[in-house]
């Protein structure tokens, strides 16, 4: 009879050992410690206005292995006309992961003179050992001399819009010159929505006028009833790699004026008359017709009619004729008959008459 073989502690501890690594598999490789390198940013924008400039941009939230970044981190904002890689620092700042930042770049004597040109703008976000995935977007404004001052802005109201003048500069570099609106009345409360309801006015509204030599424009968008506001200024502009880099002036003071209307509406063109003899029973008439108006106030017309050299007299109803035609159906077989024809708005303002027409109805 065999007797059972024991086994001695030592190459237990290793039986158990060989067993737990053949059920757990082999363990990987380490990895390595994180750089913790924030993400670059990616929406940083520049505006010029005088001698400042404005950088806004989103800071990252996470580094290059996806992990939320934990406290503060370095945003180094530098400028430069070339490349990144020579671009001067201008600030320094400890900002938050994830929060918005900004701040006011006063640019040096030598880049607010001279020709405009562009002038390039980075940030760059690093970890606590000054590290870093690189720079931000690029973003843009143009360095030097701004336009100078627009002067002599005015406005006039006319029957097609309101009409913007200012003093030609005929000295300086050619500029197109940008004209802000403002809406001066109280917004309009949301109408009722239709097929013919016109959409609310905008609070703002900006205007080019790209002509550099011009010295008016017409702001041919105006209802009547309201009040605007208008400044204006001169802008450079420079084309690079197919964006266009503008350098605007100082704007004016705001020159303000009402939308009322005053205007009547066109005169009546094309009257004609046609007069019927009433035969069978028929009473005599003289049919008159026009070319419509096209004013979107347009209330009707007005008709008047004189005999010989009498004076004019207002031969349609009190209410506006609504359609481009009527029949005199007082006209008397043998009679010469003269008329004339009026446009009036929803206002009351009523329009020079028409040429006159002259015609005779013939006997029975």
């Amino acid at each position: 009879m065999q007797s059972a073989r024991i086994v001695g502690l030592p190459a237990l501890a290793a039986l158990v050992a060989t067993l737990a690594l053949a059920g757990c598999g082999m363990p990987g490789a380490p990895l390595p410690p994180s750089l913790n390198l924030p993400d670059p940013v990616n929406d940083l924008t520049a505006t010029r206005a005088g001698g400042e400039v404005k950088l806004a941009w989103t800071n990252a939230k996470k580094n290059s292995d996806k992990i939320l970044l934990k406290g503060p981190v370095t945003a180094r904002l530098c400028r430069g006309e070339t490349t990144f890689a020579n671009c001067t620092t201008v600030a320094t700042l400890t900002v938050e992961p994830g929060a918005a930042s900004s701040f006011t770049d006063t640019l040096p004597q030598p880049l607010t003179s001279g020709a405009p040109r562009p002038l390039k703008y980075f940030v760059e976000l690093k970890n606590r050992r000054d590290r870093s995935l690189g720079p931000s977007n690029e973003a843009a404004v143009l360095a030097g001399e701004a336009p100078g001052a627009l002067s002599g802005l005015a406005a006039e109201l006319r029957r097609d819009g309101i009409e913007l003048r200012w003093t030609a500069d005929r000295a300086s570099a050619p500029t197109a010159v940008r004209l802000l609106r403002t809406l001066a009345t109280p917004a309009e409360k949301k109408p009722k929505e239709g097929v013919l309801t016109p959409p609310a006015e905008p609070q703002e509204r900006k205007l080019m006028v790209e002509n550099a030599r011009s010295s008016h424009a017409l702001d041919a968008d105006v209802r009547m009833g309201s009040s605007y506001e208008y400044r204006a200024q001169r802008v450079a502009r420079v084309t690079v790699n197919g964006q266009t880099l503008e350098l605007a002036g100082p704007l004016t003071a705001p020159v303000r004026i009402d939308a009322v209307n005053i205007f009547p509406p066109a005169q009546p063109k094309d009257l004609a008359a046609v007069a019927t003899a009433g035969d069978n029973g028929a009473s005599p008439a003289v049919d008159l017709s026009w070319q419509p108006n096209t004013e979107p106030d347009l209330a009707g017309y007005v008709v008047y009619r004189r005999e010989n050299s009498s004076a004019w007299q207002r031969i349609s109803p009190a209410q506006p004729v609504v359609g481009p035609s009527f029949r005199d159906a007082k006209a008397e077989p043998g009679h010469s008959y003269t008329y004339a024809v009026s446009a009036i708005d929803q206002d009351g303002h009523e329009s020079d008459r028409s040429a006159a027409t002259t015609e005779t109805v013939p006997a029975p």
